[in-house]
């Protein structure tokens, strides 16, 4: 299953660095916590059936040769990225994103980051989860009888359809048994993500924002 760590390692960090205005350190930084955070926003999404199917609706639109030869820049859209944040977040998207900047402007000095950031990440998040997707697809395509495709084709957006167990990989999904799927997963993510503690200041807050959309799905 795909992981967190091969998604990480298809960003252009020193190019995300040098858009952001900041060293690589600083951009590294809020790549690691902004990348998880909307990976969980989208996994909350996907643990409904009509958010899953609209959240595979999206994958599919979204063309993985982006990824190929390495990610320029260039060819990310931003305006598709801002539409994409909106979609995962809802009306908490301000939210979202004033909690994990001043998470950054505590930890590393700088602020103001992240709402420029999330709008980069979102498309190559998207195009990496429509690679993973069709991978998926091809593999249990290949894999099933002909009567039993034909049986499925209709169910995409449920787990068989392959987006929640993706995500849930890509986030550690599986790792705990705990309460239910996916869920521990993201549990565990977040836990590393708010720094494994719920009190703390700015990081009590993005735990709150995210497990209200983890409590059930945005749509």
């Amino acid at each position: 299953m795909a992981g967190l760590d091969e998604l990480m390692a298809q960003l252009p960090i020193g190019d995300i660095a040098a858009k952001l205005g900041v060293d690589e350190a600083t951009a590294r930084k809020a790549v690691d916590d902004a990348l998880p955070a909307l990976l969980a926003g989208m996994g909350a999404n996907a643990t409904d059936s009509a958010g899953a199917a609209s959240l595979e609706r999206a994958v599919t639109t979204h063309d993985p040769s982006l990824l190929e030869g390495g990610v320029d820049l260039a060819d990310v859209d931003e305006d598709d990225g801002r539409k994409i944040v909106k979609n995962v977040f809802g009306d908490s998207t301000e939210q979202v994103v004033r909690a994990l900047d001043a998470k950054e402007k505590k930890e590393t000095g700088v602020g103001d980051l992240v709402g420029k950031l999330l709008p980069i990440l979102a498309p190559i998040v998207l195009a990496y989860l429509a690679k993973q997707f069709s991978k998926k697809k091809d593999e249990t395509a290949s894999a099933e009888p002909a009567a039993e495709r034909s049986d499925s084709a209709g169910s995409g957006s449920g787990s068989g359809g392959g987006i929640g167990d993706i995500l849930g990989g890509l986030l550690g999904g599986g790792s705990k048994s705990g309460s239910g799927g996916s869920g521990g997963g993201l549990g565990d993510m977040l836990g590393g993500l708010l720094g494994g503690g719920s009190s703390g200041g700015s990081g009590g807050g993005l735990g709150d924002i995210l497990g209200g959309l983890l409590g059930g799905g945005k749509r």
